[in-house]
C-alpha cells in the first residue's frame, strides 16, 4: 500500500470510520497476541505435563522390569512397588529398551533379549540417542565434579552434645539429578513419543546385572568403565491431547472473533453517539444559519466539553448577527453614496466622450481649413517676386501649419483608437527598409542641429508580417521624441533585431533624460516630463504630449509593450517589443476608458462580509424594508 493511499484512509475520512478503523486494529492486535501468548501458555503446560507423564512413565517401566525379576526376593518390595508403579497402569502406553551398540544389547538382565533391547529404527532416531548420551555423559561428569566440591560434614557442640554439621555453602545444592530427555510429536500416528536414558547406579552393576557383566566381559574389564548406556522409549497415544488442543484454539479464535465484533459494536454506539451526533448537530445548525435561517441555535446538553462548544457556537452566533446588524446599518449609508459615485461617474464618462466627440469634431472642422492654409502658402512661395522677408513669413506659415496639422493628426489618431475603431491590417514587409527609410525620413533634422543618427537594423531573411503604417508611425514618434529633446551635437541610436520570433526596437538619445517619478506619466495623455530646474537644456518644441501616449495604444493594438530606461541628464533608450507575425487583432479597448469606468461603477455590495446567502447582496431599498419588520 502506498503512501498516499495510506493517507487517504487514515487522514482524508470521516472521524466515525477513522475511530473505527484505528481502535479495530489495535484492539484485533492486542487480543491476537494476548489469545495467542495464552494459547502457547497453554499447548507449553500441557507439554510439560507430557514430559512429567513419561519420566513418570519409564519409572514405572523400570519398577514393573525389577519388580518381575525380584518380586519376593527383597522384604517390603511389593508393598513398595504397589504404591508407585502400579497407579500408572491404567495409562495406555507402549515402550521399548534401545541402545545405540549392537554390544549394549548383551548387557541387559533379561530372558528375550532380542525383543526387549532395540536399535535405532531410522537415522533421526540415532540422532536422538546420540544427543542423550552426549548429554549424560556432560552430566555425570559435572556431577562428579560439583560432588567433590561439597563440603564434608563437620563435628560441632551443639547444646552440649557433638553433632555433625555440613558447612554453609555458597552455591547452595550442586547436585541436580533431572534425568536428560527428549520427546515429539508424531502428527502421523497421533502418537506422543518420550526418550530418556537409564541411569545406572554402582548397586546395579553389582547385584542386578553382574552374570551378564561377567558373560559380556570375561577378560575382567572393570565393570565401572563399561556400564551400557540404554534409552527407554515410551510411545503413548495423544490423539485426544492434540483434540483437546485443537479445540482449545478453536474456542480462543472464536472467543477472539467475537470479543473483536463486540467490542466493534460497542464502539460504534460509543462513536455513534457520543462524538458523531453533537458534531453532526452542529453541522446541520451551521447549515441552517448559512442557508439565512438566523434563529436557529445549537441544542446539545450532554454536560462534556460538546456542550461548552455548542456554548461557544450560539455566542458567536449572535454576535455575527450583531455585526450584521451594524453592517446593514453602514451598507445602506454607503449604498446611497455608491450610487452617487455612479452617477458622478457616469457624468463624467459622458463629458469624456463628449470631450472626445469635440476634439475628433474640431481636429476633422479645424484641418480642412488648415489644408487650404497651407495649399496656399505653397502658392505664395512660389512667387518669385516675394523679397527675403515675405518669404521667411511663407515659411513660418507652411511650419506651423504644418506642426498644427501633426497636433490635429495625433488627436484624431487617439480618437479613433478609444473608440476601438482603428483596425489592424497586416501586410508582409522588410523591416530593414522600413526603419532605414524613417532614418533618411528625419536625418535632415538631425543634421539642422548636427545630431549624429545611428541606425543599426539585422538584416532579416523573412519579412515581418505586421501594420506596416502603424509600426512606421511607432518608429517615427520615437524619432521626434528623440530629436526633439536631444540637444546638439548629441546622438540618437535605432536598432532593430529578431528574438524567438519577436521585432525588438530600441530608440536610445542622449538627451534631457526623464525624472524616475516622470516614468510612468509620460505615456498618459497631454502630459510631459518636467526638467530639473538646475538643468540647463531647454526643449526646442512644445507639444501636446500625445506622442507617447500613441505609442503605447498602438504598441498594445499590435500585440506589444513599450517601456523606457533613463537616467536624467545623460538620456533615454525606449524599448518596443511586438510579435514579427501577429496573429489577431487585439482589443485594445477593454484598456480604454470605458472598460474603467465600467469597472468603477460596479456594485460594491459583494466586497462587505457576509453572513448568509444573499442577504447582503440586495439593493438598499430590499434591506431597507427588511430591516423594518
Amino acid at each position: 500500500m502506498s503512501y498516499r493511499s495510506i493517507k487517504r484512509v487514515l487522514g482524508e475520512t470521516n472521524l466515525e470510520r477513522k475511530c473505527r478503523f484505528l481502535y479495530g486494529t489495535c484492539l484485533l492486535l492486542l487480543i491476537t497476541g494476548s489469545f495467542w501468548w495464552y494459547g502457547q501458555s497453554t499447548e507449553q503446560l500441557v507439554h510439560s505435563n507430557n514430559l512429567s507423564t513419561g519420566r513418570h512413565l519409564v519409572d514405572a517401566v523400570l519398577l514393573k522390569t525389577h519388580w518381575k525379576d525380584d518380586a519376593g526376593k527383597t522384604y517390603g518390595y511389593d508393598e513398595h512397588i504397589q504404591e508407585t508403579g502400579l497407579d500408572l497402569e491404567y495409562v495406555s502406553y507402549k515402550w521399548q529398551v534401545m541402545t545405540l551398540d549392537q554390544a549394549d544389547r548383551e548387557l541387559a538382565a533379561t530372558p528375550h533379549r532380542e525383543e526387549r533391547i532395540h536399535l535405532p529404527a531410522n537415522e533421526e532416531e540415532a540422532e536422538i540417542l546420540r544427543r542423550l548420551k552426549e548429554i549424560q555423559e556432560t552430566r555425570d561428569k559435572d556431577i562428579v565434579e560439583k560432588f567433590l566440591r561439597t563440603p564434608e560434614p563437620e563435628t560441632r557442640e551443639v547444646a552440649d552434645e557433638l553433632a555433625q554439621v555440613r558447612p554453609h555453602n555458597p552455591e547452595g545444592n550442586l547436585i541436580d539429578y533431572s534425568p536428560a530427555s527428549e520427546a515429539y510429536y508424531d502428527g502421523e500416528n497421533e502418537e506422543y513419543i518420550y526418550y530418556q536414558p537409564i541411569y545406572w547406579k554402582h548397586n546395579c552393576a553389582i547385584a542386578c546385572h553382574n552374570n551378564n557383566l561377567q558373560a559380556a566381559f570375561p577378560a575382567g574389564v572393570l565393570v565401572e568403565n563399561r556400564l551400557p548406556f540404554n534409552v527407554i522409549k515410551i510411545i503413548k497415544k495423544d490423539a485426544i491431547t492434540q483434540y483437546a488442543l485443537t479445540k482449545n484454539r478453536a474456542y480462543l479464535l472464536a472467543t477472539a472473533i467475537i470479543t473483536v465484533a463486540l467490542s466493534m459494536i460497542a464502539l460504534y454506539l460509543i462513536v455513534r453517539y457520543i462524538i458523531v451526533k453533537p458534531l453532526t448537530h452542529l453541522r446541520d445548525v451551521s447549515d441552517e444559519v448559512s442557508q439565512g435561517h438566523l434563529d436557529v441555535r445549537a441544542e446539545i446538553f450532554t454536560g462534556d466539553e460538546f456542550e461548552d462548544l455548542a456554548t461557544s457556537f450560539n455566542r458567536m452566533l449572535a454576535q455575527l448577527i450583531d455585526a450584521q446588524n451594524k453592517l446593514t446599518y453602514v451598507n445602506r449609508d454607503l449604498g446611497g453614496k455608491v450610487d452617487q459615485l455612479a452617477q458622478a461617474n457616469m457624468q463624467l464618462y459622458e463629458m469624456n466622450c463628449l470631450k472626445s466627440d469635440f476634439l475628433a469634431s474640431m481636429s476633422h472642422e479645424l484641418r480642412t481649413p488648415l489644408n487650404s492654409i497651407l495649399g496656399f502658402s505653397d502658392v505664395l512661395r512660389g512667387i518669385d517676386s516675394l523679397n527675403d522677408k515675405q518669404k521667411r513669413y511663407v515659411e513660418n506659415i507652411q511650419k506651423s501649419g504644418r506642426l498644427l496639422l501633426d497636433m490635429i493628426n495625433d488627436i484624431l489618431d487617439l480618437a479613433k483608437i478609444e473608440s476601438g475603431r482603428m483596425e489592424v491590417r497586416a501586410t508582409r514587409f522588410s523591416v530593414a527598409a522600413v526603419v532605414s527609410g524613417a532614418c533618411d525620413m528625419v536625418r535632415s533634422l538631425t543634421e539642422e542641429k548636427n545630431i549624429d543618427l545611428i541606425c543599426q537594423v539585422d538584416s532579416e531573411e523573412q519579412p515581418a508580417l505586421q501594420d506596416q503604417s502603424k509600426f512606421q508611425q511607432i518608429l517615427t514618434n520615437l524619432l521626434s521624441n528623440a530629436i526633439k529633446f536631444t540637444p546638439e551635437g548629441g546622438r540618437i541610436g535605432v536598432r532593430t533585431q529578431r528574438i524567438d520570433n519577436r521585432m525588438h526596437l530600441s530608440v536610445s538619445d542622449t538627451g534631457v533624460g526623464i525624472a524616475e517619478e516622470d516614468r510612468e506619466i509620460i505615456f498618459e495623455k497631454f502630459r510631459q516630463g518636467s526638467v530639473s530646474q538646475g538643468d540647463t537644456l531647454t526643449r526646442e518644441y512644445s507639444g501636446t504630449g500625445l506622442g507617447l501616449s500613441i505609442v503605447r495604444e498602438l504598441c498594445q493594438l499590435l500585440g506589444g509593450t513599450v517601456r523606457v530606461e533613463s537616467e536624467l541628464g545623460k538620456g533615454s533608450t525606449f524599448f518596443v517589443d511586438i510579435p514579427w507575425e501577429i496573429e489577431e487583432q487585439p482589443d485594445i479597448h477593454e484598456n480604454s476608458f470605458t472598460s474603467r469606468i465600467d469597472e468603477i461603477t460596479k456594485s460594491k455590495h459583494g466586497d462587505f462580509v457576509k453572513i448568509h446567502g444573499s442577504r447582503l447582496s440586495e439593493s438598499p431599498e430590499t434591506i431597507d424594508s427588511s430591516s423594518g419588520k
